[in-house]
């Protein structure tokens, strides 16, 4: 049996954990993408197919001074923000199969942080 890459892995967790996750209208799947550069999330209505809100850390102030953790958290706080503009209160974290933690973590509690429950 052929060992996995890294990404095939993180794409493997992926997809087990999307078959019980699903967004709708009123609550939305919040998703996480991670690079090594950046973090991306955003909200998505599975049933019309729809991206409802997004943010991302290329989309912060040139201003902004920070280590990725940082970042993160100030995605979250973005997303939270573009969710209320958008009336969503609650949404349901899909983490992409990377582990809830770092960025991740920093992202959802930002975002909780914000108003949004998760």
């Amino acid at each position: 049996m052929a060992t996995l890459t890294v990404r095939e892995a993180r794409i493997r967790r992926h997809r087990r954990v999307r078959k019980g996750v699903s967004g709708t209208a009123e609550r939305p799947r919040l998703v996480v993408f991670r690079s090594n550069r950046g973090i991306e999330a955003q909200l998505i209505d599975d049933a019309a197919g729809k991206t409802l809100a997004a943010a991302t850390s290329l989309g912060l102030a040139k201003s902004f001074k920070g280590n990725k953790v940082a970042q993160a958290a100030e995605v979250g706080k973005v997303l939270a923000s573009a969710a209320k503009s958008a009336g969503i209160e609650t949404a349901v974290f899909d983490r992409g199969g990377y582990l809830y933690h770092g960025r991740v973590k920093a992202l959802a509690d930002a975002a909780r942080e914000g108003g949004l429950k998760l």
